[in-house]
């Protein structure tokens, strides 16, 4: 069975072989200046050289780039979405264009990893009022013998309202125990592992696209769920990768059910990967997204057994994880903060359980109630709810 490692290692090796330079992967903070509070995909540090400044290494690029999305947080429990999540990428700056990059990925994915043909769909941009269909790529999955979905909305990448944008090519794997069947949009077994983005425009603020005088391809592919479909495994939460969360928590907390399992092993790497990157817990910014995580985990661990704690945790999860991730942060000083953490918030609970002991808020709370309580004592809406529900159970 072909392990993460490996994995990376394959890809990485596949494009060095055919011209690309290997460039570092970089924090989870962006650098100065940079509006986004977290690398959200491997192509984010490269925004400027795909519009059009040189890159010192040349116009070929490829590498492996931790990421962070906060806008799946919700999404997090499911068969393939994670926190903290790294992606392999490959990039033409002007270069080859996206039929060269499609069939590579086809190469790849069938040669490389030996995925089988037949468990192969892709989707592409079907156009509309501006654009027309991009038939380059369509072709090309038709000369490959790939079934071709177009899609309008679902195919069409772009940077945020202005700024780089273009068409793209999802390519999707069949992970049904039964025969292929149906298409991506409409049949969720279809998992999507791969995009291929044919960087064409520049979006500008009237909504006018103005063609990049140096277009170019930029491809991100999700490691964990690649792993997953090679391993041949239910969910992200069953590949080698999480094997210290999978074997520890269990052991730790045998009575968690399987959300909460992957909730917590989730949101407990996501957290060291975080820490590892130098951000602290804080009220605000990266460090409350943090903060975030850290409480969820622990109004998780301890919805069905009070006196869990994450002093429970040995430290080899936390060094695999560092390991894994290459950050220098000492095991040791992240399980501190962990534990700093879980103390400050075990006092934040002891107040807000007496604050909601009072006569004014024991009835359905307000706007206005949950505004004061926030402002005046600190407590915010998600804690509140969560004591509101610990009182009801009670």
């Amino acid at each position: 069975m072909i392990t993460t490692e490996q994995t990376i290692r394959t890809f990485l090796e596949f494009f060095r072989e055919r011209g690309h330079e290997l460039t570092p992967g970089e924090s989870l903070v962006p650098p100065p200046g940079d509006p986004v509070l977290f690398t959200t995909s491997g192509m984010h540090p490269l925004t400027p050289y795909l519009a059009g400044r040189p890159h010192p290494l040349g116009r070929r690029l490829t590498n492996l780039q931790r990421c962070l999305r906060t806008t799946d947080l919700d999404e997090v429990g499911d068969d393939t979405h994670l926190t903290v999540f790294e992606m392999l990428g490959s990039w033409s700056l002007g270069d080859y264009e996206g039929p060269q990059s499609l069939r590579w990925g086809h190469e790849l994915l069938c040669d490389g990893f030996g995925i089988d043909r037949e468990r192969l769909h892709v989707t592409v941009f079907g156009g509309d009022e501006h654009v027309g269909p991009d038939h380059e790529s369509w072709d090309t999955w038709d000369e490959l013998g790939v079934p071709v979905e177009p899609t309008v909305h679902e195919n069409w990448w772009s940077n945020g309202p202005t700024g780089l944008c273009g068409p793209d090519s999802e390519i999707f794997v069949w992970t049904g125990l039964d025969s292929p069947r149906g298409t991506p949009t409409i049949d969720d077994r279809w998992v999507e592992v791969w995009n291929h983005v044919m960087m064409r425009y520049v979006r500008h603020s009237d909504g006018s696209l103005e063609p990049l005088t140096r277009p170019g391809v930029d491809t991100g592919l999700g490691l964990e769920r690649l792993v997953r479909i090679l391993q041949d495994k239910q969910s992200v939460f069953e590949i080698d990768l999480f094997q210290p969360w999978s074997t520890t928590l269990p052991r730790l907390w045998g009575s968690l059910d399987e959300s909460s399992t992957r909730l917590l092993s989730d949101h407990m790497r996501s957290s060291i990967v975080v820490l590892g990157d130098g951000i602290v817990p804080s009220t605000s910014g990266r460090g409350h997204v943090l903060r975030r995580l850290i409480r969820r985990t622990l109004t998780t661990l301890w919805r069905d057994d009070p006196t869990r704690t994450l002093s429970d945790l040995p430290i080899e999860p936390i060094e695999h994880t560092l390991e894994h991730f290459r950050q220098e942060r000492h095991p040791h000083d992240v399980r501190t903060t962990l534990l700093d953490e879980e103390r400050r918030f075990g006092r934040l609970l002891q107040r807000g359980r007496q604050m909601l002991s009072r006569n004014r808020f024991r009835r359905s709370l307000s706007e206005d109630d949950y505004r004061y309580l926030y402002d005046t004592h600190g407590l915010p809406r998600d804690l509140v709810m969560y004591l509101n529900a610990e009182d009801f159970s009670k």
